[in-house]
């Protein structure tokens, strides 16, 4: 039971739009600038949830997943110029793969050292098709952020095991928000920065400025629904239900590559996908919980901790040895982890103003490489 009852459907998503307007204030406060604006809608929405406020399962969540979700990701990916993307962001893009692989290594690392097949009660997924879904969900999530989370577990089927995923969420959430605090302190560890190159800001990057218009946000909302449209239809036609999002990626980035002036066309449309991700962050973390999590499956706190170490190990270890700045690392493993609305904002808080649009862009291709790297993970596994 919670003081909002799951019944109250407007009730509820109005208590989601208020959580998402509440993060967004505070990031004109010096914390919110800092943690940004995504972690504090995840914080209070876990607590909220766990407080008994907001439900941690309602209808209206299930109406953000199934209507808003596979619309961010044509929103986010319009900005998917790949030819863009090789000449304002080759260095920041140099250091998102690394963090890529790390987040690749940190999961192979941790389905060794663990025994994944035991999370999870779902009775229709045998012990070996739960691990693969657990290593392609938390390859997929720390990779491109939790708009990958929600596909991967519908791929895997993983987010049919109500108490395994609101584990998970929480488990996925919280380290989220602690790892980002970890890698906003290290900028102030000279034992560390001592051993990168120094940053030298780039002067080549412009921050584009578009005007939106009431009908650039129409044209957004109407591509990006025609897209996904277009998704469900061919994954219909050739029986390929599990590869939506994939295939919902292929036409978005060969769209915006092709036609660059789109995002032109379509002003508005990051900033759409951003103020709708909030309030998909608010829903997923409502789910998380913490009691769950602790008592469910603890082994997901392991896992979590064993990934996000190797990730940090191996980001910095290559990244210095490719010759990589702290500012670039640490903007593409934001973007990895968190995907393309935080690492931005702690370029900015940071002063490393010359990451802001790669951060962005590097967060973009999260969102295009999480989801792939995820599900071939899955089925390889």
């Amino acid at each position: 039971m919670s003081l909002i009852p799951a019944e109250q459907h407007f009730a509820v998503f109005t208590a989601i739009l208020v959580l998402s307007a509440m993060a967004f204030a505070s990031e004109r406060t010096v914390i919110g600038q800092k943690i940004t604006g995504t972690v504090v809608v995840i914080l209070l929405a876990i607590t909220a949830a766990n407080l008994g406020v907001i439900p941690h399962a309602a209808p209206a969540y299930s109406f953000i997943f199934s209507y808003i979700v596979p619309m961010l990701i044509p929103l986010f990916l319009f900005q998917a110029d790949v030819r863009r993307l090789a000449r304002e962001a080759s260095r920041t893009t140099a250091a998102f793969l690394v963090a890529t692989l790390g987040t690749v290594a940190g999961v192979v690392v941790a389905a060794l050292v663990l025994d994944l097949g035991q999370l999870g009660s779902a009775s229709d997924l045998a012990a070996e098709r739960r691990e693969a879904g657990v290593v392609g969900l938390f390859a997929s999530t720390y990779i491109g952020g939790s708009v990958n989370y929600a596909a991967l577990g519908e791929i895997t089927g993983l987010s049919k095991d109500a108490s395994f995923f609101s584990a998970a969420t929480a488990a996925d959430n919280l380290f989220s928000a602690v790892f980002l605090s970890i890698i906003a302190l290290i900028p102030g560890a000279l034992w560390v920065t001592r051993h990168f190159v120094p940053h030298t800001p780039s002067t080549d990057i412009a921050i584009e400025k578009t005007e939106v218009t009431p009908a650039s946000i129409v044209y957004s909302l109407a591509a990006a629904g025609s897209i996904v449209a277009l998704t469900d239809f061919l994954c219909w036609w050739l029986d390929l239900p599990s590869w939506r999002y994939a295939i919902m990626t292929v036409i978005t980035v060969g769209i915006a590559t092709g036609f660059p002036q789109i995002r032109l066309w379509f002003a508005g449309a990051f900033e759409i996908g951003v103020a709708l991700s909030f309030t998909f962050f608010a829903a997923i973390a409502a789910g998380a919980n913490i009691q769950a999590m602790i008592s469910v499956a603890p082994l997901l706190i392991v896992l979590v901790m064993i990934l996000l170490s190797v990730h940090l190990l191996v980001l910095l270890t290559l990244g210095r040895k490719l010759g990589l700045t702290i500012p670039e690392l640490l903007t593409a493993s934001n973007a990895a982890i968190l995907g393309a609305t935080t690492a931005p904002a702690m370029a900015a808080a940071k002063g490393w103003h010359d990451q802001v649009t790669p951060g962005v862009l590097v967060g973009v291709i999260g969102y295009a490489l999480g989801t792939f790297i995820g599900t071939a993970l899955f089925q390889l596994w």
